[in-house]
């Protein structure tokens, strides 16, 4: 029965009105900074009010700033990084499926790393495997390069897809690789210019709620997280990585999404490819049962930690094992060949891509002007090729951008010639540069030649560049 005087359906009973309870009163702006700003935990309510004052106008640039700089400096628990996390998901449209898909919806994301094309398989070996896969992937900016970005330098390739768009592409070919529309997580890219030009970047519980915010709304049922660390990662400590890729798990588990999170080595680009059109031709050759050894070990266990974790292997190992079988068979080049003929790509384009030699490959993709090797400056074995300074010369070559919407030269990029354990001689070239310069400049060779760690020890197998894997919350594997 209702207490005498309490308003019923918003009507007085007829008693003095009681005043409103100011714990339910929503704060205003400044009074939720500075509760954050003081370590006070903000309530749902207070987060989804910050949010939504970003997303429409009503917080001034400075207001943002200073509550990035306020969680930055004070974090956030878990569950106020869950509902940072949720309030941007639902800042904007939400992707809705057929109820049939409901446990085949899987999806990747990576931290970003020097030659990682890793989706570009991945995502039509999950396609092949019975998967519905809805990528939502993002550009390059500054030394790594992006999904989008590679694929683009296919012609033809369209990665704007409407949400019905979408759907037609998973219906007809299991997978799509598009780009953010404006409609979708607005509040992210707000807050996400925001945090580029007020050194919030690397804020852990934004991070996480950045990423995650753009998985939620793809209603995904699985989701596997590529965590790099390394020199050309993010973070280049292992710890720091594991921080954020238990963080990533936690908040996917307390928003009802089954994530796990895999430990990668950066340090070496993936691959022995790097540059879009090159990266491009290296993923075929993956699809073609090829290619270098790193980037198949990373694309069948990513893709077998995901069948496990979505019910659709009874083991890791058997996942895996499914998804080696379809880069041996054809089926996700197949499935590589209906997407781009699917988003754009002529047919007969895409036809020859996918079933050419490597030489014909590269002569249907966009070339650089020029080639240059560089020789090993003595004998040693092949410790490393550190990937930051490589990608930082292709950069300054013209294949990455420094702001957004730049241009791209889709040539340029650098094939290695040599892998890590490998024996070198004197003279011997390890490295052939594609570049649209005449030449490479002293300081550019200088950094390259600098970038090769060259050992007196006997040769050996090189290491897989996953390291760890962190499951879901009481999963029994743990």
């Amino acid at each position: 029965m209702a207490t005498p005087g309490a308003p019923v359906g918003g009507v007085s009973s007829g008693g003095p009105q009681c005043p409103p309870d100011p714990a339910l009163e929503p704060k205003q702006l400044p009074e939720l900074i500075r509760l954050k700003r003081d370590g006070v935990r903000l309530s749902e309510r207070d987060i989804q009010s910050f949010v939504r004052a970003a997303v429409d106008g009503s917080a001034q640039g400075a207001q943002i700033g200073a509550m990035l700089m306020a969680i930055r400096l004070q974090g956030m628990d878990l569950e106020e990084t869950v509902a940072l996390t949720r309030a941007l998901a639902h800042s904007g449209q939400q992707l809705e499926w057929p109820e049939a898909w409901h446990q085949q919806l899987v999806d990747k994301h990576s931290t970003g790393g020097v030659g990682d094309k890793v989706s570009l398989v991945l995502a039509p070996a999950l396609a092949a495997c019975g998967c519905k896969v809805p990528m939502i992937s993002g550009r390059g900016l500054g030394h790594t390069g992006g999904t989008l970005d590679k694929l683009e330098s296919i012609p033809g390739f369209t990665v704007i897809q409407s949400p019905e768009q979408m759907q037609g592409l998973l219906e007809r070919v299991g997978c799509c690789i598009v780009g953010q529309s404006k409609e979708l997580v607005p509040a992210d890219g707000i807050l996400y210019a925001a945090r580029d030009v007020t050194a919030t970047v690397d804020s852990l519980p934004l991070i996480t709620a950045s990423i995650l915010s753009k998985k939620v709304v793809e209603n995904l049922s699985a989701l596997v997280m590529d965590v790099k660390f390394g020199g050309a990662a993010v973070f280049p400590s292992q710890e720091k990585a594991r921080e954020l890729a238990r963080a990533l798990v936690n908040v996917g588990a307390g928003l009802g999404l089954r994530v796990a999170a895999a430990l990668t080595a950066m340090d070496h680009p993936l691959g022995r490819s790097v540059g879009h059109t090159l990266e491009v031709e290296e993923a075929l050759l993956c699809m073609d049962g090829a290619g270098p050894p790193d980037l198949r070990d990373l694309v069948v266990r990513l893709g077998g930690v995901l069948l496990w974790l979505n019910g659709q292997a009874k083991a890791e190992a058997e996942g895996a094992a499914r998804v080696a079988a379809t880069l041996d068979d054809g089926s996700a080049r197949d499935r590589f060949e209906r997407m781009l003929a699917t988003q754009g790509v002529d047919p007969g384009l895409a036809r020859a891509l996918c079933s050419g030699t490597p030489a014909q490959r590269r002569q249907l993709l966009p070339r650089a002007q020029q080639q240059e090797e560089l020789l090993a400056p003595k004998d040693g074995t092949v410790e490393l090729v550190r990937a930051l300074p490589l990608a930082r010369v292709l950069h300054e070559l013209g294949a990455g951008r420094s702001r957004a919407g730049e241009p791209i030269r889709f040539g340029v990029g650098a094939e290695l010639l040599v892998s890590v354990g490998q024996r070198l001689q004197r003279g011997s070239p390890w490295l052939r540069v594609h570049l649209d310069a005449p030449a490479l400049s002293d300081p550019q060779r200088r950094a390259l030649q600098e970038a090769l760690v060259l050992s007196d020890r006997e040769p050996f197998a090189a290491p897989s560049p996953f390291s760890e894997l962190i499951l879901p919350p009481n999963d029994a594997r743990q």
